[in-house]
């Protein structure tokens, strides 16, 4: 049926501002979803391309020339061929790869296979700012995914009621995610409806990331935190320690969690501020969004205050800023980095995330550069993305090592 059809008309009298704005997101709704049946048709999932043996030697450090001798000699996974005969590995045979070589050369093994060893702790990134367009949830999905293409075992945790990082993964909010199946499951207060978080965790396609999805439900905390401070009726954990407590539950299953945090400072940011071990903010180079993130870095240092003098202890191995949507050729947004640069020095990162074409056609398709195939976009631009997109992941993640005390 055609969504015009199913508007409903005011007959004889003005409609109301709260029948619009919900006649208004029941349209919206709608169309989403028939975008995405015809995206996604039903009984679908998403999946994760293959890699060909040049991409799995970059990401491996595996010879090229020792992949097609091990398929020869059928040791290890067996790679499918394509129609033009070139071999290909998923990521999960990738993983295998990566394994074996760090059983067979174990003075090597982190070379291959990164992840945190004994006395390394769960490294909890939140991606953090409340102003809108700051590319959040762009840098979180692609983190994630360098992440994981790269052997870390990854958790992925959607606390923004718009919830964009779950419909990236294929999780649509409204139709895949149902009542007490995001965080919120895990956070409630009512201990007869309080889930383990271990039972809200979603496997995903991308071998090696899992998903705790988001939706509108996850602002029942925000609603639910007052009523309780002010009843002082809750026998458990404060608050802000509760996301914390929670994520230390599945502490032994994942070498790094990526909290991707409302767009607004309340009890759920500051729970994630709280849990996070390390924080990237993300800024946008230009004035209104640098004065956002004034502001914004004002109220979470008033915040982060009273949390002091609640008792809680803020340890975190870094905090840094990242530029979004950088284009370098616009004169106006390199005088705004060169100002944060000469302001916060080092603490900003160094590679940025640059505006590109490539990014913003991967997002309406909702995917990464990484999930990109080659003749998807122009090779150049797709190069270009992909390299400014890598340097930002190696530098996220060279801090990670530094703070596991890693050369």
């Amino acid at each position: 049926m055609a969504i015009a059809n199913r508007v409903e008309t005011v007959v004889g009298s003005k409609e109301d501002a709260g029948s619009k704005i919900m006649r208004h997101a029941g349209l919206l709704s709608g169309q989403l979803q028939q975008l995405r049946t015809r995206m996604y048709p039903p009984k679908s999932e998403k999946t994760l391309r293959p890699f060909l043996t040049n991409e799995v030697s970059k990401l491996t450090s595996i010879p090229d020339s020792t992949l097609k001798l091990m398929s020869t000699e059928g040791r290890g996974p067996v790679p499918s061929r394509l129609e033009n005969n070139h071999r290909v590995y998923t990521l999960a045979q990738i993983n295998e790869l990566r394994e074996l070589f760090a059983m067979q050369k174990p003075a090597d093994a982190l070379r291959f296979l990164p992840r945190r060893r004994a006395g390394e702790h769960l490294q909890v990134l939140a991606i953090a700012n409340f102003k809108g367009g700051s590319a959040k949830t762009t840098t979180c999905v692609h983190l994630a995914h360098y992440l994981a293409l790269h052997g870390y075992r990854v958790l992925a945790l959607d606390l923004d009621p718009q919830a964009s990082l779950s419909a990236l993964f294929g999780a649509q909010p409204e139709v895949d995610v149902g009542s007490n199946e995001t965080i919120y499951a895990a956070l409630r207060y009512d201990d007869a409806e309080r889930r383990p978080i271990r039972e809200i965790i979603r496997k995903t396609y991308f071998d090696g990331i899992d998903l705790i999805p988001g939706n509108l439900e996850v602002m029942e905390y925000e609603h639910e935190t007052p009523r309780i401070l002010a009843n002082k009726s809750s026998s458990g954990a404060i608050f802000f320690e509760r996301l914390k407590l929670a994520l230390s539950e599945v502490e032994a299953d994942y070498d790094i969690v990526i909290l991707d945090t409302p767009p607004s400072l309340g009890f759920l940011t500051l729970s994630a501020i709280y849990a996070a071990t390390s924080m990237i903010i993300t800024v946008h180079p230009a004035m209104l969004d640098v004065a956002s993130m004034s502001q914004f870095l004002l109220m979470m240092g008033d915040l982060i205050s009273v949390l002091n003098e609640s008792g809680a202890q803020l340890d975190q191995d870094f905090i840094r800023y990242l530029v979004t949507r950088h284009d370098t050729n616009d004169a106006p947004q390199s005088q705004v980095v060169a100002m944060l640069r000469h302001l916060f020095g080092s603490d900003v990162l160094l590679p940025t995330a640059i505006e590109s074409t490539a990014v913003e056609a991967a997002g309406l398709a909702k995917r990464s550069v990484y999930e990109l195939e080659l003749g998807q976009i122009g090779r150049d631009t797709h190069k270009r993305a992909r390299e400014a997109v890598d340097a930002v992941n190696e530098a996220i993640v060279r801090l990670v090592n530094d703070s596991w005390g890693r050369t």
